[in-house]
């Protein structure tokens, strides 16, 4: 028994050599010790820039052993737009497309940042509108969250152009979908930014990859930032209740029960401000029914304080803050919460949200303007009530230091309320010295320092 189990595990080790063997030859292809080393030869030269000799390494590789390694895409894409701007226009332009049709179906990963980049190039190259958009198209329908903040726009554009007048609902489910792509690339980016940041905040030395990815993420998201902008910029003329509110009534009954759709409708006639329409509390009420979400709670809400019933209104609130249970979301909720209410309540909201979202620029934002319209009554004379706006200057100052999406707005803050705080005549006239600590009294409670 016991020579009939060893001659089994015998067996079995020798066919997983084979499978393994063969495994390799498929990845490297029939010469795999070949491709390997023409990898490494070609990769070596390209991080020196060295092309031309790169190229018949790469070449081989390209044709025999296209599984080995992404960096026969990656590396190929650079030798072939050197051959491109040193005047092979012809040649290398089909060799960049033909690397890109055979990395999509080698490597079939991260697609809608392949196919964007793709776009990209065809344009750079003169490509028609159309060869460009399709590229868009094929990205967005892999992975809307892939493509460049400049192609999300510039495919929203060509959505909204071919069908505003023809079909509004394509358009406005088009703006969804990127919209909903750009805080999903805006949710990844500050994830990972505040990892940084709260081992950055301790002391601890960051690694020259986490100081690089540091400085890009907060570039991208001040860039993600503008992005919603721009897309209203494009949806105006297309999203107005005029349009909105005939398109929902007309769809409303077939989808009663779809949460989705109920959610993309009534966010869009809220966001539009066509919610005096007796159309926006029957879809809210629909969407609460079709999809008891922390969302919907949200949204219903807002139609229970607008009939008065702001007791109720709160509980369904704080109902979606208790069934939330990512903290990101739990956050919005929270500060939506605290938009609602006024003095120390808001600010106790606006706080709750900062503990779950720690880079959440308009929590801070919220209390910059909290502060600043309590100037007047947290202040007894002219310097304490300008010693408010010290306290609201640096409340700006933090969003903007940990939101860089938020940047340019917490810049008009900050000029704003550095034009209020004490001059240095005043400061001359009462003596006081700046850098002097300043309490501020009523709800605010704050120490600040004279600037």
């Amino acid at each position: 028994m016991m020579r009939k189990n060893i001659t089994n595990l015998i067996i079995v080790f020798f066919l997983l050599i084979g499978m393994s063997t063969v495994y390799a030859q498929d990845k490297y292809g029939t010469e795999p010790e070949k491709c390997k080393n023409n990898l490494s030869l070609f990769h070596e030269s390209v991080k020196g820039k060295n092309f031309t000799d790169a190229y018949e390494y790469w070449l081989w590789c390209f044709e025999n052993c296209p599984k080995g390694s992404k960096l026969i895409y990656s590396d190929g894409l650079k030798i072939a737009n050197d051959k491109y701007e040193k005047g092979e226009k012809e040649a290398a332009g089909k060799l960049i497309d033909d690397i890109y049709t055979q990395r999509i179906h080698h490597f079939p990963s991260n697609l809608g940042k392949v196919y964007s980049d793709w776009a990209i190039s065809l344009e750079k190259r003169g490509a028609s509108k159309e060869k460009v958009f399709e590229k868009l198209e094929a990205g967005f329908k892999a992975d809307p969250s892939g493509l460049s903040i400049k192609n999300m726009a510039k495919y929203f554009q060509e959505v909204t152009n071919r069908n505003k007048d023809t079909d509004a609902q394509k358009v406005f489910d088009t703006y969804d979908d990127v919209l909903e792509a750009v805080n999903v690339k805006i949710g990844k980016l500050t994830k990972e930014l505040d990892k940084i940041n709260a081992k950055d905040s301790t002391g601890q030395k960051l690694t020259s990859k986490e100081k690089r990815k540091q400085k890009n993420n907060a570039i991208n998201l001040r860039g993600l930032g503008q992005a919603e902008g721009a897309l209203d910029q494009i949806l105006g003329e297309v999203a107005t209740c005029e349009r909105l509110i005939p398109l929902y009534k007309k769809g409303l009954d077939a989808h009663r029960t779809d949460g989705k759709w109920l959610k993309r409708a009534v966010s869009r006639l809220h966001h539009k401000e066509c919610t005096e329409d007796a159309l926006y509390p029957t879809m809210v009420e629909a969407y609460v029914n079709a999809d008891p979400s922390p969302e919907a709670y949200i949204f219903y809400a807002g139609i229970l304080e607008k009939r008065g019933e702001k007791r109720k209104a709160l509980e369904y609130r704080n109902k979606a803050v208790d069934l939330e249970s990512d903290p990101y979301k739990k956050a919005d909720y929270l500060y939506k919460i605290a938009r609602t209410m006024y003095g120390s309540q808001a600010r106790k909201y606006a706080r709750r949200a900062l503990k779950h979202r720690p880079s959440m620029g308009s929590a801070y934002l919220l209390i910059a303007r909290l502060y600043a319209k309590s100037a007047n009554n947290c202040g007894t004379d002219e310097f304490s009530k300008r010693m408010v706006y010290v306290a609201a200057a640096n409340k700006a100052r933090r969003a903007k230091a940990v939101d860089p999406s938020i940047a340019s707005t917490a810049n008009r803050y900050i000029k704003s309320y550095s034009a209020s705080m004490p001059s240095k005549k005043l400061k001359f006239t009462l003596g006081v010295k700046s850098g002097t600590p300043h309490k501020i009294g009523c709800w605010i409670g704050e120490t600040v320092r004279v600037p």
